[in-house]
């Protein structure tokens, strides 16, 4: 079995994911991957290869997925939302920096509602 094959779920998922400037080459029985794209596909590539390698120990592997800044996602709030379980999707957010980048949108972080659109910093 190839790297590539080894790796295939993980390389399918940077592809569709339109990882930018996505490279992909195998030297020396080692798979290089590298690009850039936002933290949230970034933590995604990260878990898929936890999947595949457990224990990180194949050494067959080298990431170098840089997160470019400014990018954002956007989020439609659902019945039940608040800002603090919206956070807990995104690794690393919080509540604070969802208000920050919508207070053109939210004028009181403890009032959202359902079919609102919500900028989420990546």
């Amino acid at each position: 079995m190839s790297l590539q094959e080894k790796y295939d779920r993980l390389i399918a998922y940077a592809q569709e994911s339109e990882v930018a400037d996505l490279s992909i080459v195998e030297k020396e029985d080692v798979l290089y991957i590298s690009g850039h794209t936002s933290a949230l596909i970034k933590d995604e590539i990260w878990r898929l290869y936890d999947e595949i390698d457990p224990d990180m120990r194949a050494g067959d592997l080298v990431l170098d997925i840089e997160v470019l800044p400014g990018l954002e996602e956007t989020y439609e709030v659902k019945p039940g939302d608040s800002l603090s379980k919206i956070a807990k999707k995104y690794p690393g957010m919080t509540w604070q920096k969802i208000y920050e980048v919508n207070q053109d949108v939210i004028k009181d972080p403890n009032l959202i509602y359902p079919g609102q659109e919500l900028r989420i910093p990546l």
